[in-house]
């Protein structure tokens, strides 16, 4: 029996499933929680299955989360989608089910669930729940669809990065033959406010860049505050310093209200998950995220962006 099939027959098995995913939602974690949400109440319209966690303003016109009582909790399924580690899941109840299961395509370092299914070679978690209900032959409409496939291109960089194989093209391309407005899903994935744009131009003229291709740029608190933004409107700049030829690998610094910093890394083709593994993170290879708690963890991190960019060149 598959993994696919174990998770099916579970799902049968529950009159109530609860869908959790991380805290600071993406497009993908976003996407698969509801988008399998979704799925399961066209496909078992008898069960009860919500989904819960934080509203994130910046998506909400892509999905919104339920109201989930500690009672609902009592004899569920919990399903956690696209979350590598239990630090990192929104809602801390997801222990007070029944069974958990856990569905994600980062690296397994945080092993969690009565049942897993990790698979480091897709995409994106949107892909994993599209084969889910392929696999199973489960019906999907436009909505689902919408929310897949918003996932996958997100999680891709619009099919840009090395993450898309073959089968995230044909998964894509079934999901696409849903009748949603692709068009005005496309703009809204691709467009940003004003305000971000003025911070895209800060990360252009803030950016340190060594010989080697690493680089760095710092958003502290004021400078968020001066433009009025959140952390999680700050995800829109992440692959702006990539756009540059010059630039390697680069590490995006933001400065948290409590002090510390959420840095999120990403290279254009050298590992730099290690990084993140030795300052309180983790993730893909050429993905990652960390934290950092001092202007001199700060440093460290550079540094060892730095080390990697110049190792390669040697």
């Amino acid at each position: 029996m598959t993994i696919q099939h174990q998770i099916l027959q579970k799902i049968k098995e529950y009159k109530t499933i609860i869908i959790h995913r991380h805290v600071n939602p993406d497009p993908d974690a976003l996407g698969s929680q509801v988008g399998l949400q979704k799925l399961l109440q066209l496909n078992f319209p008898e069960k009860t299955v919500k989904a819960t966690g934080y509203d994130e303003p910046s998506l909400t016109w892509l999905a919104q989360m339920d109201d989930v009582s500690d009672q609902d909790y009592e004899n569920s399924l919990v399903i956690v989608c696209d979350t590598a580690n239990t630090a990192r899941i929104d809602d801390k109840r997801y222990p007070n089910g029944s069974f958990l299961i856990k569905i994600d395509h980062h690296p397994n370092d945080d092993v969690y669930g009565d049942l897993a299914w990790v698979d480091t070679n897709s995409s994106s978690t949107c892909e994993l729940i599209s084969l889910f209900a392929l696999d199973n032959h489960l019906k999907m409409d436009a909505y689902i669809a919408k929310l897949l496939y918003a996932g996958i291109t997100s999680d891709t960089g619009r099919f840009l990065y090395p993450a898309t194989t073959a089968r995230t093209l044909q998964v894509a391309s079934q999901l696409r033959e849903y009748p949603f407005d692709f068009a005005t899903l496309a703009r809204k994935m691709d467009s940003f406010s004003y305000k971000v744009a003025k911070l895209q131009g800060y990360v252009y003229d803030h950016l340190e860049l060594d010989e080697n291709g690493a680089a760095r740029v710092i958003i502290t608190q004021d400078l968020l505050k001066a433009h009025q933004l959140t952390d999680a409107e700050t995800a829109d700049i992440v692959a702006t310093p990539g756009r540059i030829e010059d630039v390697k690998l680069w590490g995006i610094f933001v400065e948290q209200e409590s002090g510390h910093f959420r840095v999120r890394l990403r290279s254009k083709f050298i590992p730099i998950n290690e990084v993140a593994k030795n300052h309180h993170g983790g993730g893909h290879p050429l993905a990652s995220g960390a934290n950092s708690y001092t202007l001199e963890e700060n440093e460290e991190i550079f540094q060892e962006l730095k080390e990697l960019a110049k190792k390669q060149r040697k």
